[in-house]
């Protein structure tokens, strides 16, 4: 599967290309000389692209973002894959796999993906320039810094395939410092929380109106943390809290053991789902009906896998939990696709409830890095928050009472670590 045009077959554009290549969404910016970065439209005038592509069994196409998913949402035959980001550092990565007739590896199809958005950047700004710089999270991978440097190996083999002269890399917190920089006018000292689909990620950093016009900006880096925890991860805890006991998790059989939880674990795991729409998966499950009491709920378990509704029924929870995020106090989850008048329940309480000891964790991990700068809480003046899953109430809630004399200021949420990114180059 070939990709990545060369970038001197087209216009050259003065400055920055930023990729913010994330688990959940993507972004792109743009950035020469002291300008501001200008982010750049990806689908429609929306400057975010869901991590998503379609492969249309029908039409043999590839869909991206957006379209992506509503394809798939819409019942068309093909293959869904999204949160490739996850599989890097690891060996599924180069593991090939059968799209659309054609043999291909997960790198590959991330390639793809990122010559779809720098496809469209292109077309947006007339042209490209010569340099990008590509945000990282703090960790790839956690506790294991071969891992670690093998994930950005795996993804600077991908960039580098995009015909890009120079290519950089820059810490996703750091990127949304950047940004945020240009919005102050005095100097602080910050805590960045970046909680992305796939990692949550922390930096403490000096920024000022000042700062800003140094080229070198490492002495003001004061310490950087981060935990492969984030949005997916919140996800999957909350498809096998509220949905997944309608297909039998948890459930009990005869002899008052618990039904195998491994296909529930992998519905519930974004880049988990096509493994259990296998011939064998499908199997394996069929065998587990000896297990249930209650032959309704294999039935409806069957019904998933046989009909693949893993994602569908992946994007109803993330739905769900975007809903209650942003103040809904409840939200239904409609079933009808397993079974008429089937439907499960998500609240805000829920979040509070099954994502405590999660969330926990990623407070744990911000105060360390403000140890790690040697700092006490109280020395921080602000909180800024990027990420879309930063938005959650209860997140931001355990934030402040390990935080509570700074400021919490929410930026961007989607698109701040990719404008911060296009300044990278002057100041990785």
């Amino acid at each position: 599967m070939p990709y990545g045009p060369p970038v001197n077959m087209f216009n050259i554009l003065p400055g920055t290309l930023g990729i913010d290549f994330g688990t959940s969404n993507s972004a792109v910016s743009w950035a020469q000389g002291v300008d501001p970065s200008r982010l750049i439209a990806l689908e429609g005038e929306a400057t975010t692209l869901p991590t998503a592509l379609f492969f249309d069994a029908e039409t043999g196409q590839t869909h991206f973002g957006r379209e992506a998913l509503a394809l798939y949402l819409a019942g068309h035959e093909g293959r869904l894959m999204r949160s490739l980001k996850s599989l890097l550092g690891s060996p599924l990565l180069m593991e090939r796999t059968s799209v659309n007739h054609q043999s291909v590896s997960f790198q590959d199809i991330i390639g793809l993906f990122l010559t779809e958005l720098v496809a469209r950047a292109r077309a947006r700004l007339g042209g490209l320039p010569q340099r990008l710089v590509m945000g990282r999270p703090v960790h790839f991978v956690d506790d294991d810094p071969e891992k670690d440097a093998l994930a950005e190996r795996m993804l600077l083999q991908v960039a580098e395939k995009l015909g890009f002269a120079e290519v950089r890399f820059q810490l996703e917190p750091i990127a949304a410092a950047l940004d945020y920089e240009r919005r102050l006018h005095e100097e602080r000292t910050v805590l960045v929380v970046d909680i992305g689909g796939g990692t949550s990620d922390f930096t403490v950093v000096r920024l000022g109106p000042q700062r800003f016009k140094h080229a070198q900006r490492q002495t003001d880096i004061l310490a950087t943390a981060g935990v492969h925890i984030g949005g997916t991860d919140f996800d999957k805890q909350l498809s096998l809290s509220q949905l997944m006991p309608v297909l039998g998790y948890k459930h009990r059989g005869a002899d008052g053991r618990e039904v195998p939880s491994r296909p529930f674990i992998d519905l519930s795991t974004w880049h988990l789902i096509h493994w259990q729409q296998s011939p064998k998966a499908i199997r394996d499950a069929q065998a587990l009906r000896v297990n249930y009491t209650d032959p309704v709920l294999h039935d409806r378990l069957m019904t998933v896998l046989r009909q693949q509704l893993g994602h569908g029924l992946a994007h109803r929870v993330e739905q769900a939990k975007i809903a209650c995020a942003l103040g809904a106090p409840q939200q239904t989850l409609d079933l009808d696709l397993v079974e008429t008048g089937l439907s499960a329940h998500m609240a805000a309480s829920d979040l509070a409830t099954h994502l405590q000891a999660l969330l926990a964790q990623v407070v744990t991990c911000a105060q360390a890095c403000v140890g790690q700068a040697g700092l006490q809480p109280a020395q921080i003046d602000a909180l800024y928050l990027t990420g879309g899953s930063s938005a959650l109430q209860a997140f931001q809630h355990a934030l402040r009472a390990a935080f509570p004399q700074a400021e919490l200021v929410t930026g961007d949420l989607l698109g701040g670590v990719a404008a911060g990114l296009a300044y990278g180059a002057t100041s990785a």
